[in-house]
């Protein structure tokens, strides 16, 4: 059982998860042409994803080579927000003894 802190913490890991995941499908529909970045709503989401996505993926893009196009940033971030969702889990537990 988590203290209320560390569950209010890992639900907006939980919440920024699904963040990323739009901000992924929205780049996609834009590349691929199926949304139009000329309209007000599709623009003010795609500022809206990328005011809170860049700054996490930022440093992330300046360490990871580009890959032909393929932008592996939100992957690697998800992977940390799994460890420390998973740290924070189980690392009470193991630390215990069990």
């Amino acid at each position: 059982m988590l203290n209320p802190i560390a569950f209010l913490i890992y639900k907006l890991l939980d919440i920024y998860v699904w963040v990323i995941i739009a901000a992924v499908i929205v780049s996609w529909l834009l590349a691929f042409n199926v949304i139009n970045y000329h309209n007000n709503f599709v623009r003010s989401l795609l500022r809206i994803l990328s005011a809170l996505t860049d700054p996490v993926f930022r440093p992330i893009r300046r360490i990871l080579p580009p890959m032909g196009g393929l932008d592996l940033s939100p992957l690697v971030v998800l992977f940390i927000i799994m460890g420390i969702q998973y740290t924070m889990t189980w690392g009470p537990v193991l630390a215990a003894g069990w």
